[in-house]
């Protein structure tokens, strides 16, 4: 009998597409299949075993016995292997993130229950073109687009594999790599499926394998997807009432997206702040760093400066602290809210 851990691993190993991931499932499956292994070649020692008498080494050691012993060998080389492979994958994963670090953008994950409607979001909100469709485990790599909030600041935003309850354990840990993201990430996006009956335990199951990760209390926008396919007022009285605050969109048509937006600016408040700089013509490259990795406000060419306000990140600031000046006093509080419309 096929149990449940053997279909999620066949899913995914119909989902993966790319290396990593591949490499992700076969190490799953590998380690799922060598404790089974005796069962596998358990025949040959009933067809070869019996009831000779002869007392050989062959009759103390049958076929299977033997047949267990090199695969087990090969499994494990092969596990090795493969634990080395995804090590380096994640080595340059991790290069990969130091890079974004550098840029000082805010992160967002999002994440929720597998079939949910997260690639389907991150496709709205960046106009990528994420692979989306209405089956378990569409997505088993991490997808991170760039998108510009409302009032011009850079987030970038991370499809994360969809979660599943009672998610086997060394499926939690081959897919470590993947899911780290929603660790390291600024805050996330839990995704939830409105229309799904199942809804508050598909949250209780994201929620616990956020845990498991590391993740748990991470700052979080609650999603509630799919809230054009309620008819019952009742039911969504009920969402609302569970998951208060919660942002009621339709990825797919597009409803809410603006509300969303609003409440990632919101999350990134107290990451920003308004400061002016005063730097020279000549450098073009501090210029650029306010263009791309902040917001600005106002430039002006003062002889052979630009000064620039602009809402930046307190990295930022501190790349640039020997250009600052002091804003005049009707500029130098600015509220949460003009932060949010920022």
């Amino acid at each position: 009998m096929i149990d449940r851990e053997e279909v999620i691993l066949d899913i995914f190993a119909k989902r993966a597409s790319t290396k990593e991931a591949q490499l992700q499932v076969e190490l799953a499956r590998m380690e799922y299949a060598l404790p089974r292994m005796a069962k596998m070649w358990g025949h040959l020692d009933r067809e070869g075993g019996g009831g000779g008498s002869g007392g050989g080494g062959g009759a103390a050691r049958g076929m299977g016995e033997q047949q267990i012993e090199i695969d087990r060998r090969l499994a494990r080389t092969r596990i090795s292997r493969m634990k080395k492979e995804l090590a380096e994958v994640r080595k340059q994963r991790a290069t990969r993130r130091k890079e974004r670090e550098k840029q000082a953008v805010p992160h967002a994950a999002i994440v929720g229950y597998t079939n949910a409607g997260k690639s389907t979001l991150l496709n709205r909100m960046a106009g990528a073109d994420v692979y989306e469709a209405d089956q378990l485990f569409a997505t088993l790599d991490p997808t991170t687009r760039r998108i510009d909030l409302p009032g011009g600041q850079p987030l970038l935003l991370t499809d994360t594999v969809g979660f599943v309850r009672n998610l086997p354990h060394r499926l939690v840990e081959a897919f470590k790599s993947t899911l780290e993201e929603a660790v390291l990430a600024d805050f996330l996006l839990h995704v939830l499926d409105a229309s799904d009956p199942g809804v508050e335990a598909f949250h209780a199951t994201t929620v616990k394998v956020l845990g498991e990760l590391g993740a748990e209390g991470k700052a979080t926008v609650t999603v509630l997807n799919k809230v054009d396919r309620v008819e019952d007022g009742e039911v969504l009285g009920r969402l609302r009432e569970r998951f208060p605050g919660a942002v009621e969109i339709s990825a797919k048509s597009g409803m809410g997206i603006e509300d969303l937006e609003r409440a990632c600016e919101e999350m990134l408040v107290d990451r920003v702040r308004r400061r002016r700089f005063r730097l020279p013509q000549s450098r073009g490259d501090l210029l650029n760093i306010l263009h791309v990795e902040a917001k600005v406000l106002t430039m002006e060419f003062e002889e052979n400066d630009v000064v620039v306000e602009a809402v930046v990140s307190p990295m930022i600031e501190g790349r640039l602290k020997d250009f600052l000046e002091e804003l005049e006093d009707s500029n130098r509080h600015t509220n949460d809210a003009d932060l949010a419309r920022w």
